[in-house]
């Protein structure tokens, strides 16, 4: 069995020219993902950017120092600008939400049965209940339900809008006859 074998392949095996390369990409100033790009693509090898990195550090090949207080690499929200027909205009801060009542709930004076799905009969109100934390079951109000509804009355009433809008008066309809060929 050969030492290379033996060994395994180690990352000073590269060839001489994807070192000699690397070495040319990085007196370019490229960053390592792009020399790593230009060497898979030039000698068609599927080298990660970590080889490439540690074979340049291996070879000696290191950046200069980068300076200490560069602030922060990212703009922050406030800085960031939006440029639109030729004008650079800050993004604003947006004014904290002011402080809002609780909105008072709507509900209904009736008992539920708290039925679950499994027991639900055809006829009963599907109203649901619980389910709010992780463990609670969700049941059902299991009232006989409004014909025509999912709901017994007090719930029926209750999804609906409380002012009691005038619905829509129906739409003539217009039917036409077309002889089928």
């Amino acid at each position: 069995m050969s030492e290379k074998k033996r060994r395994g392949m180690q990352s000073s095996d590269w060839p001489p020219r994807h070192s000699e390369t690397l070495r040319e990409l990085h007196a370019m100033g490229l960053s390592y993902g792009d020399i790593t790009k230009e060497i898979n693509f030039k000698f068609s090898v599927a080298y990660t950017r970590n080889a490439v990195l540690g074979r340049a550090k291996r070879m000696g090949l290191v950046r200069p120092e980068r300076p200490k207080d560069r602030g922060p690499k990212f703009k922050t929200r406030n800085e960031q600008r939006r440029v639109g027909c030729h004008t650079e205009s800050v993004i604003q801060a947006r004014p904290k939400p002011e402080r809002t009542e609780p909105v008072q709930l709507r509900c209904v004076g009736i008992s539920p049965r708290l039925i679950s799905f499994d027991n639900l009969e055809p006829g009963d109100c599907r109203y649901p209940y619980g389910g709010d934390r992780d463990d609670e079951p969700i049941t059902f109000c299991g009232h006989p339900r409004q014909p025509g509804s999912p709901y017994c009355t007090p719930h029926f009433h209750l999804t609906r809008n409380p002012e009691g809008l005038v619905e829509r008066p129906p739409a003539t309809v217009v039917l036409r006859l077309v002889a089928a060929a």
